[in-house]
């Protein structure tokens, strides 16, 4: 059986930069691990209460937090910023004492900023997003991977490849559906390829989605 790697682990270095830019002492590295879990964990779960997400472009595409001694940055790329901000102008500064409250870091300033993807369907985890939204509203996975793949070529995307696996519409034996459009060269390392495992609780059970979109040649 081939051995499988992660696209975006592969390509560190290349194509890939890091989420988190922070320097540690082997004693605290798993302290700041942690730290960037909770930071992750508390954005998700506080914009998923604020937004009502109909579909996947208003999701969070990727969060980079940047560390220094006094200092933690946090840049939020999302589909569709507008729907946080707009009504609320301070919702930004109520996320920040939110997040803070979590952290309970004293001595170091939380600085959050907000970043537009410029296509939004060109990002691997909106458009898992996107598929998970369609298969909880029970509309059939074949349709949603085809429409899925339909917005990342209008996005101007290469190539894109889709894998639903679980109990697929309900039926009993769990199954793994795929489906590829275009190029997805995942042995070549400076193809720029965008990855996302997702898993999205359905009332048959999880399924778990996993999207490649082969973006272009470095």
């Amino acid at each position: 059986m081939g051995q499988k790697i992660n696209p975006l682990g592969f390509r560190l270095g290349t194509t890939q930069s890091h989420d988190s830019i922070w320097f540690a002492q082997p004693t605290n590295y798993s302290e700041n691990l942690k730290e960037d879990k909770i930071i992750r964990d508390c954005i998700k779960n506080y914009i998923q209460k604020t937004i009502r997400i109909s579909s996947g472009v208003e999701g969070i595409g990727r969060i980079k937090i940047k560390k220094r001694i006094d200092l933690i940055q946090v840049i939020i790329y999302m589909g569709l910023p507008k729907l946080l901000i707009e009504g609320k102008p301070r919702r930004i500064e109520e996320l920040q004492m939110h997040v803070q409250k979590k952290l309970n870091c004293v001595n170091r300033k939380l600085n959050i900023a907000i970043t537009k993807i410029p296509n939004a369907y060109r990002d691997a985890n909106i458009l898992a997003e996107f598929i998970g939204g369609q298969l909880k509203n029970r509309i059939s996975f074949r349709k949603a991977m085809k429409k899925a793949i339909e917005l990342a070529e209008q996005a101007g995307t290469k190539g894109i490849q889709v894998q639903i696996a679980g109990r697929i519409d309900g039926k009993e034996i769990a199954r793994v559906e795929w489906i590829r459009e275009g190029r997805v060269p995942l042995q070549t390392i400076r193809a720029k390829i965008d990855y996302c495992a997702y898993t999205v609780r359905t009332i048959y059970g999880v399924l778990g989605i996993k999207v490649w979109i082969f973006l272009n040649n470095e």
